[in-house]
C-alpha cells in the first residue's frame, strides 16, 4: 500500500504520518485488534474495557473506561499523541472533550465492508505501516473474492438480525452489519428505518417475511436457549451468529467475510 498524503478521516480531518513513537489509545475494541495487527501494541498506552483482542496482548494494556463510558482522567494521565473512536461506538460529547488535551484524534465510521481498506489505508498511512496494511487489504480482498464466488448463484434471502432482548432490538440497512450480511446474500429487515438500531416493536410491519432470524452472540449474549423464543415470536427458523465476525470491522474483516462464506455452504 503505497504511501500517501490523503489521510483524512470520517470527519473529514487531514492526518499526517507521525513522526517518532506515538502514545495511542483506542476507544474502539475492533480497532485495537487492527492496530495489534499493524505492530502498534507497544505503542498502545490504554483501551476499553471492550476491547479484548488480541487476548494476551491487551491485557497488559491498560483499561480506560468503556467505549461510552471512557475515563478522562486516565486517558489524559497516559498523555496519548493519538486516540482512535468511532462514531457508533464512542459518543460525541467524550470525544470532543478528549480533544482538548489530545492533540490528534482519528474518527472512523465504516459503514460496508469495502471501507474496510481505507481503514487500512488511513490507519497505515497515520502510523506507519503501510506494508502491514497492504498485506491486511490483500487478505480481504482475496476473502471478498471467495465470498463472491460462493453467493453468486444462490438465491438472497431476507433475514432478521437480533442484537439485544428486552427490548428486542436489530439493525437497520445503513449500518456496517448489514452490509456485512447483504455481501453474504442476507438482506435484513426492516427494509427502512429511521433509527440505525431500532426496536422490533417499532418497525413490527416492517419484519414480516423473515426467512431466518439470526441471533448475534453479542452485544447481547445470545444462547441457543433463546432460540425457540425467537423463533416463535418472528415466526421463523432461528440460529445462532457469531456477533464479532459480522461486527467487527479492521483485521477481522476477512475472517468475517470467510466465515459468512461457510455460512451460506451450510457449514
Amino acid at each position: 500500500m503505497p504511501a500517501t498524503t490523503d489521510l483524512r478521516d470520517a470527519l473529514g480531518t487531514q492526518h499526517t504520518p507521525v513522526q517518532g513513537n506515538p502514545r495511542i489509545v483506542s476507544l474502539v475494541p475492533s480497532l485495537t485488534e487492527l492496530l495489534c495487527e499493524l505492530g502498534l501494541a507497544a505503542n498502545l498506552v490504554g483501551r476499553s474495557g471492550f476491547c479484548i483482542h488480541p487476548r494476551e496482548t491487551v491485557a497488559r494494556i491498560p483499561k480506560m473506561g468503556g467505549t461510552k463510558d471512557a475515563d478522562i482522567e486516565k486517558i489524559r494521565a497516559a498523555a496519548p499523541t493519538h486516540l482512535v473512536v468511532n462514531v457508533d461506538e464512542n459518543r460525541r460529547e467524550q470525544v470532543e472533550e478528549l480533544a482538548r488535551f489530545v492533540p490528534h484524534v482519528v474518527v472512523t465510521h465504516p459503514n460496508a465492508p469495502e471501507d474496510n481498506l481505507d481503514l487500512f489505508r488511513l490507519l497505515g498511512g497515520i502510523f506507519r505501516r503501510e506494508a502491514q496494511a497492504e498485506r491486511l487489504a490483500a487478505d480481504f480482498r482475496a476473502a471478498r473474492e471467495a465470498l463472491r464466488r460462493v453467493t453468486e448463484n444462490l438465491p438472497r434471502s431476507r433475514v432478521l438480525y437480533l442484537i439485544w432482548k428486552d427490548p428486542w432490538m436489530t439493525v437497520s440497512r445503513d449500518t456496517y452489519i448489514s452490509a456485512m450480511l447483504a455481501a453474504a446474500g442476507w438482506d435484513t429487515l426492516p427494509e427502512t428505518s429511521a433509527a440505525r438500531y431500532p426496536e422490533t416493536d417499532a418497525v413490527s410491519s416492517g419484519l414480516t417475511f423473515a426467512d431466518r432470524v439470526l441471533l448475534s452472540t453479542e452485544p447481547y449474549r445470545f444462547t441457543a436457549q433463546h432460540l425457540a423464543e425467537a423463533a416463535a415470536r418472528f415466526g421463523a427458523p432461528a440460529q445462532l451468529i457469531d456477533g464479532e465476525m459480522v461486527s467487527w470491522y479492521g483485521s477481522r474483516a476477512a475472517a468475517g467475510l470467510r466465515y459468512l462464506a461457510r455460512l451460506r455452504q451450510g457449514r
